[in-house]
Parts: C-alpha cells; structure tokens; sequence
C-alpha cells in the first residue's frame, strides 16, 4: 500500500515578505482567482475563538505572519489575499518551486514579492524548527493530519488551528470558513465559498451526462494487484466527485461504512466484478496504467475498465487539484479534470 502522505496527495516562506511592512497580512488589492475579496479586516473581528479536533484556539489580535502544515492552507490564504511565511514544500503534483502554479499565480495577481517565502520539507514529518524560524503569530493545519502530540508543539510557538472532525478531511468550505475567522475575514471567506461554489454550479450544469452516474476513485500497488484500494466517502476525492454530480459508488458506500474514520478501504481484486462503479478513476503509474490493469485477469473484470469508463490519471498536478480541493485548485479541477470525467461518462478513457 502507499504511503499515507502518497495516499493523501496522490492520495513553506523564514524571510519576511515584502507587503507592506515586512510582514503577510492582508495585501491591499483584491485578491482576484476563484473569489476576489477586499482584503480588510473587521474591527470586531478578534479576539476570535476556533474549535476544532483537540478543543479550542483563541487568536487575540489580527495576524500578521502566518505559516501553514496543511498544503491547501496557504491556497486559501492567499485567495483571500493573504501571503503565508510559511508553507510546506509540495513534493506530489507541485512545480519546480515546490509550489503549484495556481498558488503562484494568485501570489503574482496579488502583486506580491515571494522570493523570501520558505517552502520547509515536511516528508519526514512537521518540520517544527522551520516553522518556529518563520516567527508566526497563527500557524494553519486545516488541510492535515496533524497529532495532538504535533499540535501541543506547535502550539508553543504560536496558536494553532489543525484539522476539525477528520484528519486530512476537512472540506474545502469548512477550511475556508475556518481561515475567514481566523484571520478576520469571515465575510470574504462567505463570498469566497460562494464564488467558488458558483463555479462548481456551472460546471456541472454544463455537463448534464453526468447526473444518475456513479464514481468510485481507486488507488493500486503495481508490485501487488491482489488488492483494490478504494478512497471512501470521508476522503476528499469522492467528495469532489459528488460535488461534480456523481453519486457514490455502492461499493465504496458499503466498505465506508464498515470504519467510517478510515479514509480508504480494500477491495480483493478476486471481487473486481462486484466494483459498482460506472466511472472508476485511478492514478496510472509504472506498473499500474490503464494496459496492465485492463490486461490483469482479476483487477481486469472491473466493469468500468471492461467498458472504457475510466480516467486513468497520469498528471499528478491536475490530480492534486482533485485530492486536495481549495479554492485556488477547483480552476484546475474544472479546466482540466471534470473533461477527463465526462469523457469516462461517455465510454472514452481519458488520462
């Protein structure tokens, strides 16, 4: 099985930034992308109490010098014009900069100088010294799956809100939500929701083919096809399937039932015939790709690769866009992905 950070993705900024007074904070211009907003902070906005997974975090006073352990933290900052000190380094579907281009793109709109951002390793695990040297005053883990162990040092060095009800589980609305209180911006972060929401709205009307259709996201281990690794209904792929108009695989309902806290289950490639799915999509590696799985003689009586009714993802950026939604990376998801859906909708593989 792959590792659970593959899993998740697949599945940082110690200098000051020139904005302003040598700080992040809200930038001065709209902040455009998916949802444009006035950065401008309410005066009544703090001190602001958030709960989340390990109780409560009070932030006192507006931030100035954020810093994030979730990698779709700092997307949701910067849509709400706001640049962190402080992110991880994408490793899986990120650009030559350890960022991704939607991140970067929204960083230039906001006219925003990032060669001082510190994009910190995380592959070993929370890269606590790093993120101390950035001298936050809020650090973000919505999109994680931070410890309480993780937490109680992070929040040494400064308050700190992870994850709410399930680690690396926390919707892209709730983050939003989230971040808007925590920064003060609550009624940017609701028009923000809503921009974004509109976006997914139109999309799918577009795309009538897809209602009444089912979907199931798979994840294989080429050195082992015994097993059919299904993301359930708690992890944030099948979210964004939903949200695209797809409706849950029954099979993948069933196995999410039987541990709701888990976000993926197995499936014997002995039952591959029993995978009800009219869309099935998978991350096509060395090994695994749409040739080997269809050629495989278990995995191989998957209805849906029978049929050609598959998205065999091959471009592990426009899939990050789908596994770790924010309001920066649903463009991508809509631009690039969804076509890759309705093209499985209509029998036609696609990559």
């Amino acid at each position: 099985m792959p590792s659970r950070r593959r899993l998740l993705a697949a599945a940082p900024l110690a200098a000051a930034l020139a904005l302003g007074a040598c700080s992040t904070g809200p930038t001065t211009e709209s902040s455009g992308g998916a949802g444009s907003a006035e950065p401008t902070v309410a005066a009544d906005a703090f001190p602001v109490t958030l709960e989340h997974a390990y109780g409560e975090t009070t932030v006192e006073e507006q931030p100035t010098r954020i810093a994030t352990v979730g990698w779709a933290d700092a997307d949701t900052l910067a849509a709400l014009g706001i640049v962190p000190v402080g992110a991880p380094e994408i490793t899986w579907g990120g650009n030559d900069a350890g960022s991704t281009d939607w991140f970067d793109a929204q960083v230039e709109e906001l006219g925003a100088d990032a060669s001082g951002m510190t994009r910190y390793d995380d592959s070993a695990g929370i890269p606590f010294e790093d993120i101390a040297a950035t001298t936050p005053d809020l650090i973000l883990g919505l999109s994680s799956g931070v410890s309480e162990e993780d937490y109680d040092r992070l929040s040494q060095i400064a308050p700190t809100v992870p994850w709410t009800e399930a680690a690396w589980g926390t919707p892209w609305q709730e983050q939003v939500e989230v971040i808007g209180e925590a920064v003060g911006m609550s009624e940017q972060a609701e028009q923000l929701r809503a921009d974004t929401e509109q976006l997914i709205t139109d999309a799918v009307a577009a795309n009538p083919e897809i209602e009444g259709t089912s979907a199931a996201w798979a994840w294989f281990t080429p050195t082992d096809l015994s097993t059919i690794g299904l993301y359930t209904t708690s992890d944030l792929r099948p979210q964004m399937l939903e949200e695209f108009g797809f409706e849950p695989s029954p099979t993948v309902v069933e196995l999410s039932e039987q541990d709701p806290s888990a976000f993926t289950a197995n499936l014997s490639a002995e039952r591959a015939a029993d995978l009800e799915a009219d869309v099935v999509v998978f991350y096509a590696e060395e090994g695994a790709g749409a040739e080997e799985l269809t050629a495989n003689p278990l995995v191989g009586q998957i209805p849906a690769l029978q049929d050609g009714h598959y998205v065999a993802s091959a471009d592990n950026a426009v899939a990050l866009s789908m596994s770790l939604p924010s309001p920066l990376s649903v463009r991508t998801a809509v631009d690039d992905f969804l076509p890759k859906l309705v093209s499985a909708v209509n029998g036609e593989p696609a990559e």
